[in-house]
């Protein structure tokens, strides 16, 4: 057996001794490099975890503009009636005595606003809708004395 004082013995201690060595900074230059890639990671895990919340936070916004956006169309529709609606044409007869007009009280306008404008209208004017405001008859005596 050689013995460990030996040239060929010591050379080839020194080398292991120097591969351990080497292997020994190389495995501390790799746990650095896991230590940086670690450090990366929870970063980008954590920036991750940011664009969540904002993707969240920015959808939870998206659905209040389209419901906010619904709403301004069915305001829209409401405004754009209403005007429609103040637009048209009215009419206000004042002076007409009561119960006058009989059963049907557009043909007795009909018949009535050409002859009240002193114009024949051909066709006669179309009436859309005709109502008379509601008030008290004097009450009659049915005969009564």
């Amino acid at each position: 057996m050689p013995s460990p004082t030996d040239p060929p013995t010591l050379d080839a201690t020194e080398r292991i001794l120097q591969e351990i060595a080497s292997v020994g900074c190389r495995l501390e230059a790799t746990d650095l490099k896991i230590t940086d890639l670690t450090i990366t990671s929870s970063s980008i895990r954590a920036d991750i975890a940011g664009f969540k919340d904002t993707a969240d936070a920015l959808d939870q916004r998206l659905t209040a503009v389209e419901d906010q956006e619904t709403e301004l169309r069915s305001l829209r529709a409401k405004v754009t009636d209403l005007e429609d609606r103040s637009r048209r044409d009215n009419i206000r007869l004042l002076g007409i005595p009561e119960c006058k007009e009989g059963s049907d009280i557009k043909t007795f306008l009909q018949s009535l606003v050409p002859d009240l404008f002193g114009i024949g209208f051909s066709p006669p004017p179309e009436f859309q809708r005709v109502h008379q405001n509601p008030i008290k008859l004097p009450p009659t005596n049915h005969g009564l004395s």
